[in-house]
């Protein structure tokens, strides 16, 4: 257990981002730039010149996918420490032809010769966070390919051009990821240390602040890819070089687990809030939580509680418990578990779950969670184009780069999303092989009366479920802004019970509170027997696009946790 904690001590402070000391605390209601206008198009991520890519693709007569996937490449070059094609990716997209939501599932699914007997013959009680083990197959390429061919209008040519450019002639690096890249100077692998490490003298380092970065080796994968599709990846030399190195350091791929690997296009689930229907995708993802959350939210008079009110803030961290004791025991790959979705997303499975909440006092029989889910680096992007066509898209190498691994001559790291499957034979995420593990990563849309309203998502592992709820109360409840809605001080609780089957102390978690959380809310909190830190910011980094519907007016949101920008026409 000790030593458990202590990896997660240091894991947290590797991946926590070096932010600048004068960065003002988010005020309840009160955003640091103004809402983003436009009636052409718009895209909001992480990165600004990663969003202006979208945006130019926009202009050149692409739709909402083609920004979309142009957008997701540039950040895999630009956000090395949250993506890339080493990675995963979920979408959600309105097709407004069809006037109807598509899910898509691009998530990579464990090796072949991934068992539960592999490693307890090793000895291994958990998957390591780090290294090959730590390894499934990346879907992120597969999934750029299943949208383009259902939506795009496109060729990968055409999309990974400016980003090519870019990786071959260099970008500047903005602060906030600065600070997240400096992980990279503790790996030992020299595929990452050639990648991501610039040249010092006779020492590689981070790059900093405002220094121009290159990729060549990722603009020679991206090359292969805008010539040869996806199967440059999957059955070609993307895929040799990651096998390779796999035989080289003890992996489990083989060609046949790249060969074999696809995507799945699936329905989006909701749930209604006070009028509003929200959409989430279903599990192997933690996106029903959120839904479980806002039913057991909407009975309550949250306008009139407000935002710097104890009761709201205790209501919420009591909500998110109940959803994530049931995100740890049902959560899983449906196609090898049995996922009652539809009851857990029920308002009448909310009322009854309900009566468990004391408004007086912490729940401190739920069980701690897994430090692993709080270190999660993500990258989320929103576009709308002209036509209203609308894309929810997330991507992410799971922790920061990833497992640590980079394959010569590839640019990218390797995600290390495996290491969240159970070595628990009797657990619904338990590891088997071709199977998909619990994922983090949620895509969000709302629409209204049967038309997109706002597409959002918010980053950072467990927060994410958590800063979708407190973004829509925002707006729905308090009246908020698209901005202000999510720099608005918000809370994280850590320490629920996790899809790996760990639980962890204290009882009840911590409730990470920002320091726009009024002191008295605070201590009133504590009163109640919630453990509370105080942190100047939480995980996360929210983009969001609403669509007016008197007006048709684009209103986008990003806020100052991340480097990104909405960007419109």
């Amino acid at each position: 257990m000790l030593t458990r904690t202590l990896c997660a001590v240091a894991l947290a402070l590797a991946f926590a981002p070096l932010l600048p000391a004068e960065r003002p605390t988010p005020q309840a209601g009160k955003a640091g730039r103004s809402v983003t206008v436009a009636t052409n198009g718009m895209v909001a991520t992480s990165h600004p010149l990663a969003a202006q890519i979208g945006v130019d693709v926009l202009k050149s007569g692409g739709n909402a996918v083609d920004a979309a996937l142009a957008t997701s490449a540039a950040m895999g070059l630009m956000e090395p420490t949250s993506c890339g094609i080493g990675g995963d990716l979920f979408a959600i997209v309105w097709d407004a032809k069809t006037q109807k939501l598509y899910g898509l599932n691009a998530s990579g699914r464990a090796p072949g010769k991934a068992t539960l007997a592999y490693f307890a013959e090793k000895g291994l009680k958990d998957i390591p966070l780090t290294g090959p083990l730590s390894w499934s197959v990346p879907g992120c390429v597969d999934g750029w390919d299943q949208l383009r061919q259902k939506f795009g209008t496109k060729s990968f040519k055409q999309l990974l051009a400016p980003v090519i450019e870019y990786a071959e002639k260099g970008v500047p690096v903005p602060e906030v990821i600065a600070g997240y890249w400096k992980s990279a100077e503790k790996y030992k692998d020299a595929g990452m240390r050639d990648t991501f490490l610039i040249a010092d003298g006779e020492k590689r380092r981070a790059p900093r602040a405002g220094e121009v970065f290159k990729n060549p080796a990722l603009a020679n994968s991206y090359k292969l890819i805008a010539n040869n599709g996806r199967d440059a990846y999957y059955k070609g030399e993307i895929a040799e070089k990651i096998v390779a190195l796999s035989d080289k350091v003890g992996g489990l791929f083989a060609l046949k687990d790249f060969a074999d690997h696809k995507s799945e296009w699936i329905e989006p689930v909701r749930a209604s809030y006070r009028g509003y229907d929200v959409w989430e995708l279903p599990p192997p993802g933690q996106g029903i939580a959120a839904l479980q959350m806002l039913n057991t939210l909407e009975p309550h008079d949250i306008k009139k509680l407000g935002p710097d009110s104890a009761d709201y803030w205790h209501l919420l961290i009591e909500a998110k418990k109940l959803a994530f004791a049931d995100r740890a025991k049902y959560y899983a790959d449906p196609a090898f578990a049995k996922v009652p979705v539809a009851d857990l997303i029920a308002k009448e499975y909310a009322s009854k779950r309900a009566k468990l909440i004391d408004a007086q006092k912490a729940l401190t029989d739920v069980p701690a969670g897994d430090p692993k889910l709080s270190t999660s680096e993500t990258i989320y992007l929103t576009v709308v184009d002209k036509d209203r066509n609308c894309v929810s898209l997330i991507q992410s190498n799971y922790a920061g780069f990833g497992s640590g691994l980079s394959a010569p001559g590839t640019g990218f790291g390797i995600q290390n999303r495996g290491c969240l499957f159970a070595l628990d034979a009797n657990h619904a995420n338990k590891l088997e092989p071709g199977k998909r593990p619990f994922h983090t990563i949620i895509p969000a849309m709302v629409t209204k009366d049967g038309k997109p309203w706002l597409t959002f998502g918010v980053m950072g592992g467990d927060m994410q479920p958590q800063g979708h709820v407190q973004v829509l109360v925002n707006l729905i409840d308090f009246g908020m802004n698209v901005q202000a809605a999510g720099e608005s001080p918000r809370v994280e609780h850590v320490g629920s019970a996790t899809p790996r089957g760990e639980p962890e102390k204290p009882k009840g978690g911590t409730v990470k509170a920002e320091y726009g959380i009024p002191d008295a809310v605070v201590k009133e909190l504590e009163r109640r027997g919630h453990v509370v830190e105080r942190v100047r910011t939480n995980s996360g980094g929210y983009q969001g696009i609403l669509i007016d519907p008197k007006t048709g007016v684009l209103h986008g949101g990003s806020e100052s946790r991340k480097d990104g920008a909405a960007v419109g026409y």
